[in-house]
């Protein structure tokens, strides 16, 4: 027995007189003379040690090691044909990995639907998900540890050094305590009326952009924010509200979070500063959902999934300059 490496050509071998229990017919198979093939199966018996075939000058069969190895074998040379399709396909973004970061309101909504559309059409893609919130992902990406990302962020926010894409657009609501009275009542509370209370918010560095342009509302108005509890999931912020601790700005998607003990309502006429005062904004609060990836990112499967998500999305959502990946 020897350890060195076994090479294909000597595995056709085997094969082809396994199926034919006859070197001379083998050797025609493998268009080759009968002398050569005769050596090659001694050599390959040589270096692993094992019969693989019991020889008469009348007939010619599997051993026992023989037969346990050959569907193994065929099984090796089978995976082998269909290596250069599989780095074709790679090559091509049709297989492969994908390592996608999202926010927690983005599984409410539009995630699921676009994993099953993406994984029925590329169904050698390997999608690895991972919940993270806009602070874990920055840091993701400077690793290089994730491919792109769905982020919450402020309208006419733009991430620094990234591509992106706007995938969604949605008011905010209020969440408030159920037993609140804003929340029995049959009116829309009033704007005035909502900042007087105390709010769940998340920290700053979960979604800075949203975080400021919340603050901003309020300083907009005249309000300094009371904020009674930090929380960085919207599922603990909306049980923190249903809890009693405060009120909280939720995208509208979060409604279908149906928790006890909380209420949603809109406020009409409400309006969130941004950085940028020349970004358009329709009436109401409102944030938006973006997916985001690296431009140097050269992954193929990353430009098939980007190139599928702006495919779902209606023409006048997508912006006209966007990089592509």
């Amino acid at each position: 027995m020897s350890d060195r490496p076994i090479d294909l050509r000597m595995w056709r071998q085997f094969v082809a007189v396994a199926q034919e229990l006859h070197f001379g017919r083998a050797a025609r198979s493998l268009h080759m003379t009968q002398p050569p093939l005769t050596q090659g199966i001694a050599q390959l018996e040589a270096l692993l040690g094992v019969r693989l075939f019991e020889r008469s000058k009348r007939s010619v069969r599997l051993s026992a090691g023989g037969a346990a190895l050959l569907p193994q074998v065929q099984d090796l040379l089978a995976r082998a044909q269909a290596l250069p399709a599989v780095a074709r396909a790679a090559a091509d973004g049709q297989a492969g990995r994908l390592r996608l970061a999202f926010v927690s309101t983005v599984g409410y909504t539009l995630l699921p639907q676009w994993v099953r559309g993406f994984r029925e059409r590329h169904p050698h893609v390997m999608l690895e998900l991972i919940e993270a919130t806009g602070d874990v992902q920055a840091e993701a990406f400077a690793r290089g540890d994730i491919d792109a990302g769905f982020f919450l962020h402020a309208p006419g926010f733009a991430p620094a050094g990234q591509a992106h894409l706007r995938v969604a657009s949605e008011p905010l609501t209020l969440a408030l305590p159920a037993h609140h009275a804003l929340a029995l009542r049959t009116a829309a509370p009033s704007l005035r009326e909502a900042l007087q209370l105390p709010l769940v918010i998340f920290p700053r560095r979960i979604a800075p952009s949203l975080h400021d342009a919340i603050f901003g509302l309020y300083h907009g108005s005249g309000a300094v924010p009371q904020v009674a509890q930090e929380a960085n999931q919207m599922q603990t912020i909306v049980n923190l509200v249903s809890a009693g601790l405060g009120v909280a700005w939720v995208p509208h998607s979060v409604r279908q979070f149906q928790r006890p003990g909380v209420s949603y309502r809109d406020l009409r006429g409400v309006r969130l500063a941004t950085p940028d005062p020349s970004a358009a904004l329709a009436a109401g609060t409102r944030c938006e959902t973006s997916l985001v990836w690296a431009p140097d990112n050269d992954n193929p499967v990353l430009a098939r999934f980007v190139a599928f998500v702006r495919e779902q999305l209606p023409a006048a959502a997508t912006p006209a300059a966007n990089p592509q990946p």
